[in-house]
């Protein structure tokens, strides 16, 4: 992999293919530990696989909310999309995991982004029944637009 720079504003940082796996995998099985330990290291937060999959993927498709919180905070584009044209908030909304959601969008993501296959987020939790998922999208996007930005 070439070099990656970290949203966060640090230079670019020649990152090894597996620097990037550990990273993606600390964040798949929610460890925390080993994402703050690599982020130390000068792996960018927002290195890519080969499937372009970044941490934020990971933790969101897992429910990893701390992990989710951490790389908003560190900076990361909520709205960055895989090969496929998924986002972190697809991955979300098809797995069902609540919370993710909610505090994706109201860091900004954008819940009408078309994946390859031309659905959305929303479309991802229709189709897997996820209705409460649904719910959240809506609360979110109340919150945001009462507290003043608007949501895409």
């Amino acid at each position: 992999m070439g070099a990656d720079s970290n949203s966060a504003g640090h230079a670019p940082v020649a990152t090894m293919p597996d620097d990037v796996d550990a990273l993606l995998d600390a964040a798949r099985y929610g460890d925390m530990e080993d994402v703050t330990s690599l982020a130390t290291a000068g792996v960018p937060l927002d290195s890519r696989d080969e499937q372009g999959r970044t941490a934020l993927h990971m933790a969101a498709a897992n429910g990893h909310l701390n992990i989710v919180d951490y790389l908003i905070g560190k900076g990361v584009d909520v709205n960055t999309a895989n090969a496929e044209k998924n986002t972190p908030l697809h991955w979300a909304c098809l797995n069902g995991h609540v919370q993710v959601v909610h505090n994706l969008i109201v860091a900004g993501a954008d819940a009408s982004l078309l994946n390859s296959h031309e659905r959305t987020p929303i479309d991802e939790a229709v189709g897997r029944g996820k209705l409460d998922v649904v719910d959240a999208i809506n609360a979110a996007a109340a919150q945001v637009e009462l507290s003043g930005t608007s949501m895409s």
